[in-house]
């Protein structure tokens, strides 16, 4: 079978108080409607999101496209949910540089129990894995955090965030009848290339690992951010 890890799309900011589950933005619904042509050539299924609404709203036109249900799986939120508020990562830099810091060393934030947050996504795929057929395709519609670790446990990565996952993008799997996953593609993103923060015009980047807008060898080329090396923001 085959999983599609979608990333959601652009969300706004939440403030403290009002809990960290915010709705997307203007530009996050327009990332979100181009993924029904980005996901065209695959024969999905299922579709599954997380219960955060960034990631529900983000498979809202895919499930009209399809005229799929979307089901909700607690499991695959992201670390964050239950948080005070949510701030975009692009703007945790200025705000709260000691969380930049060290997920720029690739690590989850200090207050996130890393192995509980691991071992609920593990245990959601298993499940999605057994309920599917094997020539089945299931898109997941989650965060970057949650697809980080799915990869970290997949390749044996040396630190839990080691992947650049921008907004709408694509992370393809495949899942044998042995029981292995495959990576076949990481953080496909032609579809949304030029909706993505980092390439808006006059938009500033920051140091390599963290800021969605930190460069690969070759950031001109939507091509440059499409393969499992570089390193800009892990997601969340």
């Amino acid at each position: 079978m085959q999983l599609l890890l979608v990333r959601h799309a652009l969300p706004l900011r939440s403030e403290v108080g009002e809990g960290s589950d915010p709705e997307l933005a203007e530009s996050g619904w327009e990332q979100a409607r181009r993924l029904p042509g980005a996901l065209a050539r695959f024969e999905v299924s299922r579709l599954v999101s997380s219960p955060q609404r960034r990631a529900y709203q983000t498979a809202a036109p895919v499930a009209a496209a399809l005229g799929l249900p979307v089901d909700i799986d607690d499991r695959i939120a992201e670390y964050d949910r239950g948080m005070s508020h949510y701030v975009p990562l692009e703007q945790v830099r200025a705000e709260r540089p000691d969380d930049w810091a060290r997920m720029a060393r690739g690590q989850l934030p200090g207050a996130v129990d890393a192995v509980e947050f691991s071992g609920r996504v593990r245990s959601a795929l298993r499940e999605i894995v057994a309920a599917a057929d094997h020539r089945e395709t299931v898109a997941v519609f989650s965060h970057g955090g949650v697809i980080n670790v799915v990869l970290h446990e997949i390749l044996g990565t040396a630190k839990p965030l080691s992947f650049p996952i921008d907004y709408a993008s694509v992370t393809h799997l495949r899942h044998s009848r042995r029981g292995t996953f495959t990576v076949a593609g990481v953080n496909a993103i032609e579809h949304v290339w030029d909706l993505l923060p980092r390439n808006q015009p006059g938009r500033v980047t920051g140091p390599a690992g963290v800021s969605a807008s930190v460069r690969t060898a070759d950031s001109s080329s939507p091509r440059a951010a499409t393969g499992t090396s570089g390193r800009r923001s892990p997601g969340r």
